[in-house]
C-alpha cells in the first residue's frame, strides 16, 4: 500500500512516531530537482521494509526506483544519495551518488536523498526473578525496548528478526524456552546459567535434532564476566555484554530477511520500471500480462503489442 496523504512534517512526524516504536524504515527527502518533475525541493517520503510507502516524492517514473533502492540501503545499513533522470542528461556524477536512469516522459530529474533509520533493541527477558526485572528496568532506561515473559507464557510469537532474547527462567523449562527462541530466529539468544548447566542445555538441543547451526547462536553463559555478583549485577554485566556487541554491529538484524521486495515488471513501451500489480494497469496478450506506467504506454501496446515484442526480442 503506498499512502501520498501524508506530506511536508506530516511525514517527518509520522517518522518520529516509527521511530519510537523501534520500527526500521527509510527517511526519502528530495534535496535538488529539475523540472518538470513532480517532486519538489524538500518533498519527502518513509519506505518500509515491506515496500510501503508513505509520503510524496516525484511520480510513477520515479516511486518504484526508490522503493527498491530505499530497501537496499535498508538492507546495508547506509545512506546514500540517488540521482534519477533521463540516460542522456545524467551527465558526470559526483563520487559517492548513484546515478539511475529512468524512462519518464516528463524528462525531468531528482536527487533524493535516503537515510536508513534503525530500530531501536527490543529486548525479550524470560523469566521472573528480580534479575530479570532490573535488566528489563536497565534496559528501559537505554530507552530500548523491553518486556519479561514468563516462561510458561513465551512462545516464537512473542520473538522477530529484530528481537533480543535473554533466558533467565533458572531451570525452570529452560529447554522449551530455549527451543521456542530459537524457532523464532532472533537476532541474539542469551541464557543466564553457569557453564555447567549450559552445557547440559546445548546436550539436550543437540540430540533433539536442533541444527548445530543455531546451537552455536545460543550464548551461554550470557553476560561479562564480573567475577562474583550478586541477582542484580548479573543483570547489569548481562546487559553490559549487549551494549558491546550492539556497539560493534553484532545484534543487528538480517534486514534482507525483513525486506519483501516489490514485484516489478519492465514496461514493453518505454522501458520504465514499474509494479507488476492493479496499479501497473495489467494488460493480458497471448497468456502473458504486461504492466505500464501509464495510459499512454498501455494504449499504444494494445494497439499493435506484436511490434514491442518483437523489439524486445531483438534486444
Amino acid at each position: 500500500m503506498n499512502d501520498h496523504s501524508l506530506d511536508g512534517w506530516g511525514v517527518v512526524e509520522y517518522a518520529v512516531e516509527l521511530a519510537r516504536r523501534g520500527e526500521e524504515f527509510v527517511l526519502a527527502t528530495v534535496v535538488w530537482r529539475q523540472g518538470p518533475s513532480s517532486g519538489q525541493h524538500g518533498s519527502r517520503a518513509i519506505v518500509m521494509a515491506s515496500g510501503e510507502l508513505y509520503g510524496f516524492i516525484g511520480g510513477a517514473c520515479a516511486e518504484p526506483v526508490l522503493i527498491r533502492e530505499a530497501q537496499r540501503a535498508l538492507a546495508e545499513g547506509k545512506p546514500r544519495l540517488l540521482q534519477l533522470g533521463s540516460a542522456d542528461e545524467m551527465g558526470e556524477v559526483p563520487e559517492g551518488m548513484t546515478a539511475i536512469a529512468i524512462s519518464c516522459q516528463s524528462d525531468g530529474a531528482l536527487q533524493i536523498y535516503i537515510e536508513p533509520v534503525q530500530g531501536t533493541p527490543r529486548l525479550v527477558v524470560v523469566g521472573r526473578s528480580p534479575m530479570a526485572q532490573t535488566l528489563c528496568e536497565l534496559a528501559k532506561d537505554l530507552n530500548w525496548h523491553a518486556e519479561v515473559i514468563d516462561g510458561p507464557d513465551f512462545s516464537t510469537a512473542n520473538v522477530d528478526a529484530r528481537s533480543i532474547v535473554v533466558v533467565a527462567t533458572q531451570g525452570h523449562g529452560d529447554e522449551e524456552v530455549i527451543e521456542q527462541a530459537i524457532a523464532g530466529e532472533p537476532t541474539y539468544i542469551g541464557v543466564v546459567a553457569s557453564r555447567r548447566r549450559g552445557d547440559a542445555l546445548l546436550g539436550y538441543l543437540a540430540n533433539r535434532g536442533v541444527p548445530q547451526s543455531s546451537i552455536d547462536r545460543v550464548h551461554v553463559p550470557a553476560g561479562l564476566d564480573l567475577g562474583h555478583t550478586s541477582h542484580r549485577e548479573v543483570a547489569v554485566a548481562v546487559l553490559a555484554e549487549l551494549v558491546q556487541l550492539r556497539a560493534a554491529g553484532a545484534l543487528a538484524p538480517n534486514r534482507a530477511s525483513l525486506l519483501v521486495a516489490p514485484i516489478t515488471a519492465i514496461d514493453p513501451v518505454c522501458g520504465m520500471t514499474v509494479t507488476a500489480d492493479r496499479n501497473g494497469r495489467p494488460f493480458k496478450y497471448d497468456d502473458a500480462t504486461f504492466y505500464f506506467c501509464g495510459p499512454g504506454c498501455r494504449d499504444s501496446f494494445a494497439k499493435d503489442p506484436g511490434a514491442y515484442l518483437s523489439r524486445e526480442a531483438k534486444c
